[in-house]
């Protein structure tokens, strides 16, 4: 089983003159792209007992992720307003304070099923955000050396207002606990504006994971280990509808092709995986990736889909 952890929330896309209300928040976008890859999947954050709440809920449940470890609560949901540019790129608008992801306390953190992986994605909730925030670093804490613990800071520009470098400070002890960290070039080039992201990116894989992958937009992904070369992968040529959820689809490919192929299953699985393996399994999330810029929002492929894709 996959545990994922983190923000759920409800986006409030444009459509023409209306914002239409969707499901999403990066955990949340994760946890259905792996179970539509047929994954073992439970959810762990906070939902809300609204409407939108149920709604959000009744995704989970029929999508066939787990909702037991879910952290119920009376707060409101919390709401994230999109905008798209002229080239489909995504950007937000955050409504956090007293709402339901954004409340989540280490007194709501559950004990893990044994033998389970956590993924724990950041996003409209920063490592700083307290308490939500907070408590999703003292989650990896309490599971570092116990499981394998992926991450991905998916950084929004109002989750670090202020000291930029004390952010990327914090990011540096977070990721020190890592098994694996999945990181978007652009989130390598808000935290450290003056260095090149692979060069970062090198630095991270030597100061505790045993991977990190560098997700380049469509120029595809490269992934480090601690030793040994980089591996480059291609990005796909598709029509891109727009990239809302994109990155969250490649980390659930990602997660998918290294649990198919019994790396999750302990903190020390990954250090065995060969190069080929290694290259397999981000061709396999650059493709899941590729099929969802082919959509309307966040809208992951199925297993099916991404066999029949031709990609």
């Amino acid at each position: 089983m996959i545990v994922v952890a983190g923000e759920a929330l409800v986006d409030l896309a444009p459509r023409g003159e209306q914002l239409l209300p969707l499901p999403g928040g990066s955990p949340y976008n994760v946890a259905v792209g792996l179970a539509r890859l047929e994954a073992e999947v439970a959810y762990l954050g906070g939902l809300s007992t609204d409407g939108f709440g149920q709604i959000m809920a009744e995704r989970l449940r029929a999508e066939g992720a787990d909702l037991a470890l879910v952290a119920w609560t009376d707060a409101p949901t919390t709401l994230a307003v999109v905008h798209l540019d002229d080239d489909g790129r995504a950007s937000y608008g955050f409504y956090l304070d007293g709402t339901s992801a954004a409340s989540l306390r280490e007194s709501d953190l559950p004990p893990l099923p044994d033998g389970a992986a956590l993924h724990i994605s950041m996003g409209a909730i920063g490592l700083q955000y307290d308490p939500a925030g907070r408590t999703l670093a003292a989650l990896i804490a309490r599971e570092h050396g116990r499981r394998f613990v992926s991450f991905d800071p998916n950084i929004r520009p109002s989750a670090i207002v202020g000291d930029v470098a004390a952010h990327a400070s914090s990011m540096e002890e977070v990721v020190a606990d890592l098994t694996l960290v999945k990181v978007s070039d652009e989130d390598l080039q808000l935290l450290y504006p003056d260095r090149d992201p692979i060069e970062v990116a090198r630095a991270w894989a030597g100061s505790g994971p045993t991977l990190v992958v560098v997700t380049r937009g469509p120029d595809g992904a490269v992934a480090l280990a601690p030793q040994g070369e980089p591996i480059a992968v291609p990005g796909e040529s598709v029509q891109v509808v727009d990239t809302v959820g994109a990155g969250d689809a490649f980390t659930s490919g990602l997660l998918a092709a290294l649990d198919r192929a019994g790396h999750l299953s302990s903190p020390d699985t990954l250090a065995s995986i060969s190069g080929d393996d290694l290259d397999a399994a981000v061709r396999d999330a650059i493709r899941v990736a590729a099929i969802t810029c082919t959509r309307a929002g966040s809208d992951p492929p199925t297993a099916a889909e991404v066999d029949a894709s031709g990609y």
